[in-house]
């Protein structure tokens, strides 16, 4: 792992992002592992984790997991989802979370010296960029052993660090048949992919209504 240990550090987790690059490489992020395993290995000061919600309806899907979150030493970012219907009358969920990510990485990074994003997307490359010019390092979490890749080239360039997701695999994976937090669905409200190299599409819209948690 590249963090040196008096370092102080914060996990900033596009959850929609992050359950998408894990689905496509099938397996299943256990939550809890994932921050024990940044808590022994890092000086880990905070965690923050963004998802959008539709508020809106009586029982939301994601909803049991941003309470677990909430109650297990996660920092929870929501906002309501935007329901639509196109022009050709396909009902559409957009629920974009870069914008919240971003304004909390620039408003922590004087308290934190490494920075961790769990994300490919090549959006955040100026991001990362204005954090470093504050002294601040910035790790990439993503994969590249996708198809396609959903880590944006430009955005592994510009870190200082690139962790490919499957050699964390072994230590965040949810294990046997107990479960130590609650899953995500398997059926996701997705947004729409039109760009390569992981990189998503600001215009493109959450497509798939059965639920909440997946994005490019």
């Amino acid at each position: 792992m590249p963090f040196y240990p008096a370092e102080r550090v914060g996990l900033f987790i596009d959850g929609s992002n992050l359950y998408a690059s894990a689905r496509t490489l099938g397996f299943d992020i256990d939550y809890k592992r994932l921050h024990q395993y940044f808590s022994n290995q890092t000086n880990l000061v905070r965690a923050y984790y963004y998802t959008a919600l539709l508020d809106e309806q009586e029982y939301s899907p994601i909803r049991p997991l941003v309470d677990w979150l909430d109650y297990n030493g996660y920092n929870m970012v929501t906002k309501p989802a935007k329901e639509f219907t196109d022009a050709t009358g396909r009902r559409k969920i957009k629920g974009n979370m870069d914008i919240e990510l971003a304004v909390d990485v620039l408003e922590l990074s004087a308290s934190l010296d490494h920075i961790v994003i769990f994300s490919g997307d090549g959006d955040f490359r100026r991001l990362v960029e204005a954090v470093q010019a504050r002294g601040v390092r910035v790790s990439i979490v993503s994969t590249l052993k996708s198809q396609p890749p959903m880590a944006a080239d430009e955005l592994r360039r510009q870190a200082d660090n690139f962790i490919e997701l499957t050699d964390l695999k072994d230590e965040i994976t949810r294990v046997g048949g107990q479960q130590t937090h609650v899953q995500p669905p398997k059926q996701v409200v997705t947004k729409d992919i039109d760009k390569v190299d992981g990189e998503d599409d600001d215009n493109s819209a959450i497509s798939d209504p059965q639920a909440y948690l997946e994005t490019a």
